[in-house]
């Protein structure tokens, strides 16, 4: 077996990286904090350890990808790429069922549409089933999948397209084309009200990301492959705009996912024109909406703050709603604990680093919780039904809908 996990070479072993991993802060178990995680990954590198080894396994298992440790990290050390690599030698061989049935539903378009439409067809009803047990837990998630950004607004708001009108191609994704059409359509409507032209690109598939993180490098690779193919009839001067933050840490990193592949030149010119939809308006300036009387608790996702380091722009967006009061929280630089499917296979730990997070909102006393990743808002939705709470959890990007749409928008007659 050869591993080149050259990334973890700058580890001093400062422990900086503790403080920011919510399994550690949870557990207390230094082989559960990335300085421990990285010595077995040095160990297994260097053929001290086996890849059979429970003990590695067990604890790589137990991270969850959030990537915060980069960010602290004074010497640079790329924990995320080491990781999906071992990953992807190790836990192939040891994901659980239930994870891999996930992976499976999101690599079949046929299969998944399937399964979203039926997941449609009984979400009205989950919250009748949603509590604090396990089971109940999962249908919370199904429920916070639900529209629930406010009461639903005809139109849109106009807007003069200048003749050199900014241009951008929009990733759909699978999760939230199947659960979060409605995040997708105040996107669109957002960014056609900031004058910006939408395009469709057919053709797309699942982003990959569920299975690079989980290991399974050969399926996230034929995905990329899929989509850089599409994206392939999209002028090249064109970017692509993302509104779920662990779609876009992905794509962003296409060309490292595709290294010494015959599209590895593409998919870096690829990975180049992605753009966090937060990012995309940023550039141009978000326009003004109308006001909104609500305290909202902005949650960044991990894959946004720490993968993409995309920090600003989203605030930026809530900030251009008058009357919004952004909050902070203690827990905001942490992993809410839903990193993809590892709230399915590791359901207490998960809730543990939830529990936290939830806590943490709560004493906020928000309105409602912003968040702009899927998982996150199923996770955080679903955690705040468990203490019966009736927080909504949105993407940022459905309140600067809901203001643009709620009246008519500053300098326009009523």
């Amino acid at each position: 077996m050869t591993l080149r996990i050259a990334g973890l070479d700058p580890c001093t072993r400062c422990g900086f990286c503790l403080q920011s991993c919510p399994t550690f802060l949870v557990t207390g178990d230094e082989a559960d904090g990335p300085r421990g995680r990285i010595e077995l990954m040095r160990e297994l590198a260097a053929g001290r350890l086996l890849a059979t080894d429970d003990k590695l396994g067990f604890h790589l298992d137990r991270c969850l990808g959030c990537r915060a440790c980069e960010t602290v990290c004074p010497s640079g050390v790329e924990y995320g790429a080491a990781l999906e690599e071992v990953r992807a030698t190790v836990l192939n061989g040891r994901l659980r069922r239930l994870t891999r049935l996930v992976n499976y539903v999101m690599a079949d378009s046929t299969v998944q549409r399937m399964a979203f439409a039926g997941a449609r067809a009984v979400r009205p009803f989950s919250h009748l089933f949603s509590g604090g047990s396990r089971l109940g837990f999962t249908w919370g998630m199904l429920a916070a999948t639900q529209p629930n950004g406010g009461p639903h607004l005809e139109g849109e708001v106009d807007a003069t397209v200048p003749q050199d009108a900014p241009h951008v191609a929009f990733f759909t994704g699978c999760i939230m084309s199947g659960l979060f059409s409605h995040v997708h359509e105040a996107t669109m409507r957002v960014l056609r009200a900031n004058g910006i032209v939408v395009h469709d690109v057919p053709g797309q598939r699942c982003c990959g990301a569920l299975y690079a993180h989980s290991g399974q490098h050969g399926e996230a690779v034929e995905l990329a492959r899929a989509n850089i193919r599409a994206f392939l009839a999209i002028p090249d001067d064109i970017q692509i705009v993302v509104n779920s933050a662990g779609c876009g840490a992905l794509l962003k990193e296409y060309a490292r996912l595709l290294e010494g592949d015959p599209l590895e030149d593409d998919a870096r010119a690829f990975a180049e024109r992605v753009r966090d939809v937060s990012e995309v308006l940023s550039q141009t300036g978000v326009r003004p909406g109308h006001p909104l009387q609500l305290r909202v608790a902005y949650d960044p996702p991990c894959h946004l703050q720490h993968a993409q380091r995309v920090v600003d722009p989203p605030l930026e967006m809530l900030h251009a709603i008058p009357g919004v009061e952004v909050l902070t929280h203690s827990e905001a630089d942490l992993c809410c604990g839903s990193a993809g499917s590892y709230s399915l296979s590791e359901p207490g730990l998960s809730r543990a680093v939830l529990d936290r997070k939830v806590e943490a909102l709560l004493a906020a006393q928000p309105d409602v919780v912003a968040t702009g990743n899927p998982g996150c808002i199923m996770q955080i939705g679903a955690g705040l039904r468990a203490t019966g709470s009736d927080i909504p959890v949105v993407h940022p990007v459905e309140l600067l809908d809901r203001s643009y749409r709620s009246a008519t928008a500053p300098g326009k007659e009523a």
